[in-house]
């Protein structure tokens, strides 16, 4: 949680905005509060979009989240490469998927 927010922002989402060994955030707490709820707000949306791909085209979970992760950094994306990566991991929790390939590389 930041400072005079009542809003909880997950240490996964936090630490898109803490360089490697620091604990300060790089952006005021408010830009991460809006930038949380956008994204959070994203993923919520996603989920229905998500299941009608996934019905409609017989589609793996994998290549759901892929294509999810393809339309949220495509040209007119509103948020950027590292949000969306966190959007589309928080889609498969939502929808209990297993986490990305790329997620579970990097950790």
């Amino acid at each position: 949680m930041l400072e005079d927010n009542q809003l909880f922002i997950p240490p996964t989402f936090l630490a898109l905005y803490l360089a490697p060994g620091t604990y300060k955030p790089s952006a005021p707490p408010a830009e991460i509060a809006a930038s949380y709820e956008l994204c959070e707000d994203l993923a919520q949306l996603l989920t229905g979009t998500a299941t009608e791909l996934q019905l409609r085209r017989d589609a793996s979970s994998a290549s759901v989240l892929q294509h999810c992760l393809d339309g949220l950094c495509g040209p007119d994306a509103v948020i950027e490469e590292s949000q969306a990566r966190w959007v589309v991991c928080r889609l498969a929790e939502l929808m209990q998927w297993p986490a990305p390939a790329w997620q579970n590389a990097a950790a």
